[in-house]
């Protein structure tokens, strides 16, 4: 195998360095809006023919492009004039006969008051229409084509003119190639350009294949040859001069006018030919002709010769152009007998073949630059034109010629291939680069998540889909767990991170540490580059697996962006640091012998990516953030439990993850939404705080909180944010109305109404299908992590950043439940909103927070209680079912006890129960919840005073406790407790045991 380092030495000699073209640079003037003037009749046979908008529309779909352009029709001056005065308008088609205007004197009206605006006219096919046109001023028309109901020539129209647009941008400073074609006949280039784009469009899609991802596939179409129309002789010569180093060929009638002059002049293509030859013998040219007599001069200046009224005519020109303008294949041939020696159908296969063939078919090629012609017809331009000027007198031998086109070639792909997720290069990374990794090891689950998810993005096209909005990941580069590897033995932290310290202790001695100083290196070119505030967040080899999805149990830090490049480098550092770091910490230790992994085993990638949102004052943060899973386990009303569940906040996620306060909604049902089912209910249940990024850099320390630079914050500071006013409703208290939207007068609530009820961001489309793909790409329940920013720079769409996605761990779902054979009265416990299934055994062990001692202002005390009996269960190797008041897991105390998993980890049925006094929806999208469900752990919700299941508390306080506190009770039977959960019907319970 050839050692692609030795490739990349060998063109260093040459001082050459060759990048893929940016085709993203490629078309950026377009058609986006057609003004189409017609009669009633001539709109009614575009609208029944169909064809129209499906080819244009599968056109721009096929190049990548936002959008495809909109037809306006008018059919009367006035309405010509206000369209234009309302629209901004690209083009403007018109037909021959429109009623009672006259065309020509429309068309010069409009090109005084709008020069900008191509205008184009359409007509009919006749001798009359001909004499008619050289008898009319058509100074102010564009072109005129021969209309006959082929919806082929309206895209002909619009890609010519865009090619001309863009032509001079796309050919000399980027190398696009373009083909001449010189015809003056109405009738003839009418037919002509849509066979050619025909060719063109074929060409373009065989070229894709060069591409390594769907995403460049469609960028590359961009690169496809254009087309320029000149209608005489000057006109050609003109075309030709400028651009004469990125033509592929030239295609022309024999006869037309020189000079714009009324009188055709007879041999004007063979003066043309001639003229082009002498300065460039290689470019192919093809001579047409209605008159067959006129071959023998395409003969004698051995050019191709195309009569017109070949029956084969679109087979011909196809052939030819195959064959001479570099597209299909590349064919080696004997330069005696012309006889094919081999074939390459890609880039590949071509450099492979350079090192075998023959050296007289190498010399019959470079001679005639084929080699550099096919790579230009195949958009790769940047060794096209390092091959084109190059002789082979400019070598030492053939030898040589033949290893520079090789390694070159070699070169060209080995920077290419690296467009995926490429390999950090501190020289060329740049803006383009929007998925990188610095190391050889592995980039860790969630890593593995995103690069997933950039996959599936660029698979089903989601990157513009939807209107006005890009969906795309954040710009990411990934730490490899090889560095970390390196920085825990290079810095001897083992000894100490193994023991049995404090968190703070360990993180003290990790930010102590040093980062190897290439790391470093990089790491301050990657702060040249993200100009945003950055998340770093772990990315463990064992985080977001199918079965043990250790969510939100290693640390995420928000490091705000500062323009002092060395403050910014060390305030990264400290991040990456912290993460390693967070890896030891007591909770990870305990989540880690939970799942029965070894500690020292686990290595960590870290991503540092740009953080989604705009910067307000003191203040950083996204429009929106939230959780959505493709499994509903509560659903409400007509929802199911496949179509999903949606918890979504204003500002930083850490809201959603940490059990806060949220709206909650089905995709499928984004305008049904309980907490807003009534007033009063949205008053006590929407959003109360929201968190936002510290932009201060002087701010930033890391801490074993790993959310101490973010700011919680009361709702009503949001009042000032622009971002608040697009998803709020106001609360007018004079008239108890809740209204969509932002006024000046009244409560402002967080309600997305203007999103979820009005469609202002496509929102719920979007989740619903990228909830859809992930599934069936996944081939399991999933859950993502997104951000939006619907308040983006003027001019610039809305940007929803899809930020993770990962298995929700399913229980076996294959046991039924004779839930008739079940008698409810003998329970313990009942309830009609159950998550998980099957029968959970062997627990012997009550644990239950006392109703008559609880009290939400000391859910922190009773945490601490239940931290202590947990320790006791753990050295007891036993389970227990754990039953209390609110919501498990929440960060605010006043929902439920602010609990952390590794608290509560010998727990195998946690209950959420509703006190008289104390109500709280179900947790869903964080996640503590989503650990619970990754272990399989029983989860059941009950109400009993709102008839909701049931809970025999006063059986369980009959009974002795075997452990008690001021705020908890532990019952331990000597029979196991009878547990069984149905997924299929919601329900759960737990029995009381036979012998009590």
């Amino acid at each position: 195998m050839l050692n692609l380092l030795g490739d990349q030495a060998y063109l260093n000699s040459y001082q050459l360095d060759i990048y893929d073209t940016s085709f993203d640079k490629l078309m950026q003037k377009r058609i986006y809006k057609v003004l189409l003037i017609c009669s009633s009749y001539d709109a009614f046979l575009l609208e029944e023919d169909g064809r129209i908008d499906e080819q244009i529309f599968n056109e721009y779909v096929s190049l990548n492009l936002r959008y495809p352009p909109v037809f306006l029709q008018a059919h009367s001056a006035r309405e010509v004039l206000r369209i234009l005065q309302e629209e901004h308008i690209d083009l403007i088609i018109s037909m021959l006969n429109v009623g009672e205007m006259d065309t020509f004197k429309l068309a010069k009206m409009l090109k005084h008051r709008y020069p900008s605006i191509p205008i184009v006219i359409l007509t009919p096919f006749s001798r009359e229409v001909s004499l008619r046109l050289q008898n009319e001023d058509l100074s102010a028309i564009d072109y005129v084509f021969c209309w006959l109901g082929n919806a082929d020539l309206l895209l002909a129209i619009i890609k010519l003119i865009e090619d001309k647009m863009n032509a001079e941008h796309d050919i000399l400073e980027i190398g696009v190639q373009t083909i001449i074609l010189v015809e003056d006949s109405v009738r003839y280039y009418s037919s002509f350009l849509p066979n050619l784009y025909k060719i063109i469009f074929r060409q373009a899609r065989m070229f894709m294949t060069e591409a390594l991802n769907e995403h460049h596939r469609m960028l590359r179409m961009r690169g496809r040859p254009k087309i320029l129309l000149a209608t005489t002789y000057d006109e050609a010569i003109e075309l030709y001069s400028k651009y004469k180093n990125n033509v592929l060929g030239v295609i022309s009638d024999i006869s037309y006018k020189v000079n714009n002059k009324r009188d055709h002049v007879a041999k004007a293509g063979l003066q043309l030919c001639r003229h082009i030859k002498a300065d460039d013998p290689n470019i192919p040219f093809l001579l047409q002709s209605s008159e067959l007599s006129n071959k023998i001069y395409a003969d004698e200046l051995c050019v191709g010769f195309l009569h017109k009224y070949s029956k084969t005519f679109s087979l011909e020109l196809r052939d030819f152009i195959v064959n001479n303008f570099g597209f299909g294949d590349f064919v080696f041939r004997d330069p005696d007998t012309l006889a094919e020696i081999a074939r390459a159908s890609d880039l590949r296969q071509l450099q492979q073949l350079i090192l075998t063939i023959p050296d007289r078919s190498l010399v019959y090629h470079s001679s005639r630059n084929d080699i550099s012609k096919w790579l230009n017809a195949r958009a790769i331009f940047s060794i096209a034109q390092l091959f084109k000027p190059m002789r082979l007198k400019d070598f030492k031998s053939i030898d040589d010629a033949r290893n520079f086109i090789y390694y070159a070639i070699s070169a060209y792909r080995l920077s290419k291939g690296r467009s995926i997720i490429a390999k950090f290069d501190r020289e060329t990374f740049d803006d383009y680069k929007f998925f990188s990794r610095i190391g050889d090891g592995s980039i860790g689950g969630k890593a593995r998540g995103l690069a997933f998810v950039n996959q599936v993005i660029r698979k089903y096209n989601l990157f513009n889909k939807f209107e006005n909005t890009i969906i795309t990941i954040p710009r990411t580069v990934v730490l490899s767990t090889d560095i970390f590897d390196e920085f825990m033995e290079s810095n001897n932290l083992y000894s100490i991170a193994l023991q049995d310290l404090d968190d703070e202790v360990i993180l003290d001695a990790f930010l102590k540490a040093k980062l190897p100083e290439r790391i470093k290196i990089d790491l301050r070119k990657v702060i040249s580059v993200f100009q945003r505030p950055l998340a770093v967040r772990s990315s463990s080899k064992l985080e977001d697996s199918h079965y043990q999805p250790f969510a939100g149990i290693y640390s995420t830090y928000m490091v705000p962006h500062s323009d002092n490049p060395d403050q910014m480098l060390q305030n990264l550092a400290k991040a990456v640091k912290a993460v390693y770091a967070s890896v030891f910490y007591k909770a990870s230790k305990a989540y880690m012998n939970a799942t029965q992994n070894v500690i020292d085993e686990e290595k960590m990638g870290v991503i540092i990516q740009e953080i989604c949102g705009n910067q307000y004052g003191n203040m950083y943060l996204p429009t929106l953030s939230g959780v959505a899973r493709s499994i509903n386990f509560y659903p409400i009303g007509s929802e199911k439990t496949e179509d999903g569940v949606v918890s979504i906040g204003f500002g930083l996620g850490k809201l959603i993850v940490d059990g806060g306060v949220a709206l909650r909604f089905s995709p499928k049902y984004p305008k049904k939404i309980l907490q807003l089912s009534s007033v009063e209910m949205a008053l006590r249940q929407t959003q109360k705080n929201f968190y936002a990024l510290n932009v201060d850099p002087n701010s930033f320390e890391p801490k074993v909180d790993d959310s101490s630079n973010l700011l919680n914050l009361d709702i009503r500071e949001a009042s000032s944010i622009p971002d608040f006013r697009l998803i709020t409703s106001t609360y007018d208290m004079h008239s108890g109305v809740l209204r969509d939207g932002y006024y000046d007068e009244g409560l402002k609530l967080v309600t997305f109404a203007p999103i979820l009820k009005h469609d202002t961001f496509p929102l719920a489309k979007i989740l619903s299908e990228l909830l859809e793909i992930g599934e069936r790409e996944m081939n399991n329940h999933i859950e993502i992590e997104f951000a939006a920013n619907l308040n983006p720079p003027s001019g610039m769409p809305n940007l929803f950043n899809f930020l993770q996605i990962r298995p929700i761990v399913d229980s076996d779902q294959t046991e039924l439940v004779e839930w008739n054979e079940i008698d409810i009265k003998k329970a313990i416990l009942y309830s009609k909103s159950a998550l998980g299934h099957g029968k959970v055994k062997d627990i012997h062990d009550f644990v239950y927070i006392k109703p008559e001692s609880f009290n939400p202002a000391m859910t922190k005390e009773i945490a601490h209680e239940l931290d202590e009996l947990n320790k006791r269960f753990t050295e007891l190797k036993r389970n227990y079912v754990l039953v209390g008041p609110g919501r498990w897991g929440s960060s605010d105390p006043w929902l439920g006890v602010p609990i952390k998993w590794s608290q509560i980890s010998q727990a195998r049925v946690i209950v959420e129960a509703g006190l008289e006094n104390f109500r709280v929806d179900p947790s869903q999208g964080t996640h503590f919840f989503q650990n619970l469900t990754s272990f399989r752990v029983a989860y059941l919700t009950v109400n009993p005073y709102l008839h909701d299941g049931t809970y025999d508390i006063q059986f369980l306080n009959s009974i002795p406790a075997w452990f008690e506190t001021k705020y908890i009770r532990c019952i331990r039977f000597e029979q196991p407790l009878v547990i069984q959960v149905d997924a299929k019907t919601n329900q759960g319970v737990i029995l009381k045991p036979e012998n009590g």
